[in-house]
């Protein structure tokens, strides 16, 4: 008999990325087989985004494509996880799906295999499940790079921001874990770790005195576990996304200089107005920020730093907003990701202000911050040409390599050999504002 197949639609972040990975596992446990065709789907369950409304309104449209299948194929399964259930209390956006089977938070993906069987008993598996979802090990898709969740929730409430009511306060994994699961994962021959969590500078191990080694000279839980990490054999590099400059302590800053860090951080920064901060609740000054910076590249000076930013948050004037831009200026930041303000149901700022930035203004502003951009990235860029850079190659198609830089500077080669996995030196030839040419020069590691 032919097994079930389920097809996985994942949209926004590297942590819905992650999760993907558990369903992966518990419906791989469940004896289903993936497929990359929705035509060939028992199952579709789409992991969704809630962070804008552009997001939402993907999910809607993909529903009624479903809600045709469905009509064709009335044993379709049709299902939506993530952020999306995780914040829908009253149940107004599950009314707008009514051709979702599963609607449910990614918290409750124990209950899964539970869910299936009663909408079709084929599904009935006996199979254990853990209890907490953060402890189902992921399928991981990358073998070489490999992301890593310590933290899911967040305890911040940034009026703009989802995230507290659509995955929880903030829940931390044991360092044990976390360290178990790197392990595990070096030995099946990964070299990058991601290390995933809402404001994943925030950490706190809950096994501080047992999970870290008497050796580690760190006493903020994050630094600790940074330098953890970097006491694992076969791993060559880490990273970590998203952190809170609010906890960028002098540690965590120093942890930046361990030898397998990349060398670059992306610390969102939001907006470059006091005023615009606090009606964010951000809990930090554009003084405060600045100083993080600064502390940042006295001790690593040639470290990229990336950030997030809001333009036309509630009642941003353009004076606040010439802020922002001189804000960017005086951070000379690598790059930024830039996103128009989107109101979201349920949020403070949703709640308390009105959403009095039209949209053709805040466009204007995006594209001004985004010229900004592109100007210094291809400033700094121009700086790498002639130099050598180290790759982690992860595409090769039609003799083109292509990865990562330490500095996270997509870089491109010619190669006759597939060197996916392979860590490479290059010398840069030229730069654009989102690539660098580059030749061979030597391979590091296969």
């Amino acid at each position: 008999m032919p097994r079930a197949k389920y097809h996985l639609i994942t949209l926004g972040c590297q942590m819905n990325k992650s999760d993907s990975e558990r369903v992966a596992t518990v419906l791989d446990r469940m004896g289903m087989e993936e497929t990359g065709s929705e035509d060939d789907a028992d199952l579709i369950l789409i992991n969704s985004c809630s962070v804008r409304q552009t997001a939402e309104d993907r999910i809607f449209g993909k529903m009624r494509d479903f809600g045709r299948m469905k009509e064709k194929n009335p044993k379709l399964i049709i299902g939506v996880t993530g952020c999306l259930p995780g914040r829908d209390r009253d149940g107004v956006i599950r009314a707008k799906m009514p051709q979702a089977d599963l609607y449910f938070p990614i918290k409750d993906l124990p209950q899964l295999p539970r869910w299936m069987a009663e909408l079709n008993p084929e599904f009935a598996n006996e199979g254990d499940i853990e209890d907490d979802y953060l402890a189902v090990k992921p399928r991981y898709a990358n073998e070489k790079q490999t992301y890593v969740s310590i933290q899911t929730g967040c305890n911040k409430f940034c009026t703009y921001c989802v995230v507290p009511f659509s995955r929880g306060l903030e829940k931390n994994r044991p360092a044990a874990d976390v360290l178990n699961e790197i392990r595990e994962r070096a030995r099946n021959g990964a070299v990058e770790i991601t290390l995933l969590g809402q404001t994943v500078n925030a950490y706190l191990a809950s096994d501080r005195a047992t999970g870290f080694s008497k050796e580690n000279p760190y006493k903020d839980d994050f630094a600790a576990l940074l330098w953890e990490v970097n006491q694992i054999p076969g791993i060559e590099r880490i990273h970590y996304t998203a952190p809170h400059p609010r906890h960028m302590t002098d540690e965590v800053i120093d942890a930046l200089t361990l030898p397998k860090h990349v060398n670059y951080l992306h610390l969102p920064v939001q907006a470059g107005n006091d005023e615009v901060l606090r009606r964010m609740n951000r809990r930090y000054t554009c003084a405060e920020f600045l100083e993080v910076i600064r502390k940042v590249r006295a001790k690593s000076p040639t470290i990229g730093i990336g950030t997030d930013i809001i333009v036309g948050f509630c009642g941003e004037s353009e004076g606040q907003f010439e802020d922002t831009v001189a804000m960017y200026k005086a951070a000379d930041f690598d790059i930024a990701y830039t996103a128009m303000y989107s109101p979201r149901s349920g949020t403070a700022a949703y709640k308390a202000f009105k959403d009095d930035v039209p949209r053709l203004e805040k466009k204007r502003r995006w594209m001004k911050l985004q010229g900004l951009m592109e100007d210094t990235v291809l400033r700094k860029n121009q700086s790498y040409v002639g130099r050598e850079v180290e790759v982690l190659v992860d595409s090769w198609d039609h003799g083109v390599a292509s990865g990562q830089s330490r500095e996270m500077k997509l870089t491109r080669f010619n190669s006759a050999e597939d060197l996916r996995g392979a860590t490479v030196r290059v010398r840069v030839t030229k730069a654009f504002e989102w690539m660098l040419s580059s030749e061979l020069v030597s391979v590091v590691r296969r």
